[in-house]
Parts: C-alpha cells; sequence; structure tokens
C-alpha cells in the first residue's frame, strides 16, 4: 500500500520560510561597526544558519542548535569548527521563533548581528516585510515529557516542564541594587500574535557602570541610549523613559525566547527563569537533549488532532 502523500493544504502546522530576501545595516552592540545583514529564503529541512559573507578561507556557514553555542557571556554566539562565529543572535532568534520560521539563511558581513534598537522591534519589521510562507512539510515540535531544570547554585536557575499544548513562560528578575529595576515577574502564552503585541518591543538594558568596564575591555563600543535602556543608581538615563513599567523583566523573556529557539522547532512546554541568562538556557537545553526519555518530537498536526479527539472522549 503506498502511503498518502500531504499537500500543503493539509497541514495547518507547516515549516516557514520568507518570501523574499530582504537587506538591513546596523551597528554591532559589541564591535561599534556598521554590519550589513541579509535574511534570505531556504529550502525545507535547511534549518536556521548563519553565513558569514566577510569569510572566504573557512567554512562560513554556522547552523544553529544548542550545541553551536560557543559564548553565552555577554550575548549568544554560535561558532563551527573552523572557529566562525556570529553573536548577538539572541533578539533575532526571538522575531524568528515568534513568526515561527524554521528555515532561513542569514547572511553578516561581522561577526555579530546588528542590534538595531535593542529590541525584536526592526527584526519583526523586516520579516512582514519580507513575507513569510508556509512549505510544503509538516512542522515538528518538540514535547516535553519530564522536568529538566538547571541551577547555577548562584540564585539563577531554569526549567522546562511538561504541558498539554503551546510553550508558556514565566519569568523572574530581582535587582536589589536598583530600585530602577528591582524584582519584576512576567508570565505569558507564546504565540505569533502575542510575540509581537507584548515582547518584541523590550529593549536591552544595562548598567552605566557595566558599560564603562566593557568598553575598557573592547566590547560594548556600538552601545548607547539609542539601541539599550541604561540604568545608574536607580535612574532610568533614556530621556524617554522605559517603554513599559515591566521592559526589564519582559526583555529577559523576549532572551529566553530567542535562546530556546536554538532547538529550530517550537516547544511544547513551560518554561521558568529565575533571574537566569543566556548561559542557563543554553545549559538546560543540552540538558534537555542529553536523553532521550526528556522529551518526544512531534508532528504538531498530528499532536493537535489527538490531543482535540481525547478533549472530547473526556467531555
Amino acid at each position: 500500500m503506498i502511503a498518502e502523500i500531504k499537500t500543503l493544504t493539509d497541514y495547518k502546522n507547516c515549516e516557514k520560510t520568507l518570501q523574499n530576501a530582504i537587506p538591513c545595516v546596523g551597528v554591532g552592540l559589541h564591535s561599534g561597526v556598521k554590519v550589513r545583514m541579509v535574511l534570505r529564503p531556504a529550502p525545507i529541512g535547511h534549518g536556521i544558519v548563519f553565513k558569514r559573507t566577510d569569510v572566504s578561507d573557512k567554512d562560513n556557514m554556522i547552523p544553529v542548535s544548542e550545541n553551536t553555542v560557543v559564548d553565552t557571556r555577554m550575548c549568544t554566539c554560535v561558532g563551527n569548527k573552523d572557529g566562525v562565529t556570529v553573536g548577538t543572535i539572541e533578539h533575532l532568534m526571538a522575531a524568528l521563533s515568534g513568526f515561527g520560521i524554521t528555515n532561513i539563511l542569514i547572511e553578516v558581513d561581522n561577526f555579530e548581528v546588528p542590534v538595531m534598537d535593542g529590541s525584536a522591534s526592526d527584526f519583526v519589521t523586516l520579516i512582514e516585510c519580507a513575507g513569510v510562507v508556509k512549505q510544503d512539510a509538516p512542522l515538528k515540535a518538540i514535547r516535553i515529557l519530564k522536568e529538566v531544570s538547571f541551577d547555577d547554585g548562584k540564585g539563577a536557575s531554569v526549567c522546562l516542564y511538561p504541558a498539554e499544548k503551546d510553550l508558556s513562560i514565566d519569568f523572574m528578575i530581582d535587582f536589589k541594587q536598583s530600585k530602577a529595576i528591582g524584582r519584576q515577574e512576567y508570565s505569558i502564552i507564546l504565540s505569533e500574535r502575542s510575540f509581537k503585541d507584548a515582547i518584541a518591543y523590550a529593549r536591552t538594558f544595562g548598567f552605566a557602570q557595566e558599560v564603562e568596564m566593557l568598553r575598557s575591555m573592547g566590547l560594548a563600543k556600538g552601545g548607547s541610549l539609542d539601541n539599550a535602556v541604561v540604568v545608574e543608581g536607580d535612574k532610568v538615563l533614556n530621556k524617554e523613559g522605559l517603554r513599559s513599567e515591566n521592559e526589564f523583566v519582559v526583555h529577559k523573556t523576549l532572551d529566553a525566547v530567542g535562546d530556546l529557539y536554538q532547538l529550530g522547532m517550537p516547544i511544547i512546554g513551560h518554561f521558568s527563569g529565575v533571574k537566569s541568562g543566556h548561559m542557563h538556557t543554553n545549559m538546560l537545553l543540552k540538558a534537555l537533549m542529553s536523553d532521550k526519555s526528556n522529551y518526544e518530537i512531534v508532528n504538531l498536526d498530528d499532536y493537535e488532532e489527538a490531543a482535540l479527539k481525547s478533549f472530547r472522549v473526556s467531555a
């Protein structure tokens, strides 16, 4: 018997790519130099891959996965076996996650993605201008089967729990050294609409004294009040102030969304972050994927159909 071959119209949840290529130019957060980036459509099964167009004497292709992350100190940085890297990918990755983009080629002519305004808003605009198209392949998702966690022993922790559907997130930060930030909590169920409306706007942030220290180390050369919220003591230095009262914790949620998308597919589960950062989320994903009993890969259409039938029977 020949297996039924599905067509695009049979899939509600499909792999996605861009309809058109779209370029942009911005400043690198750490290098401070102009970065040219082009987002390009890619075929089914391609995944999320960076290409360093300024590198010709080595392998310049860098696929994104939890195992290609090579640095998480100030951002998320991925690299290949030849040591070619691209950093500050998390905000763009969050936008790709928000739109469900599974296949894309990202060309950059420097070692980092442009920071834009410090949030994911400009990347949302780029993707909407390029257009998103469904591809003739079912969308796979990773379903969390049991609790997996990572704790750094210093008060920061992350955890993934099983859930019936979707990816829900809760996050807590506690910056006792500044009343401008303090303790904040945030929860959301991730979808394209909730990402664009409730998360994408939130900018990266830092402390004025840290900025000076980083610059003395040759970092944060492109950081400014135009692309980051800067806090000094108990004050926000940006003249326009915050975009929301909880912009700090929302941005940490944005970072988590981008880092979780290192898996290249949606997650069915619940993520909890407590005072955590890029390193914690990457370590969590490595722990998750190290044991196949932690998860299963499902065809999202089939999973949702089975869940709906189960609900109808129980009702």
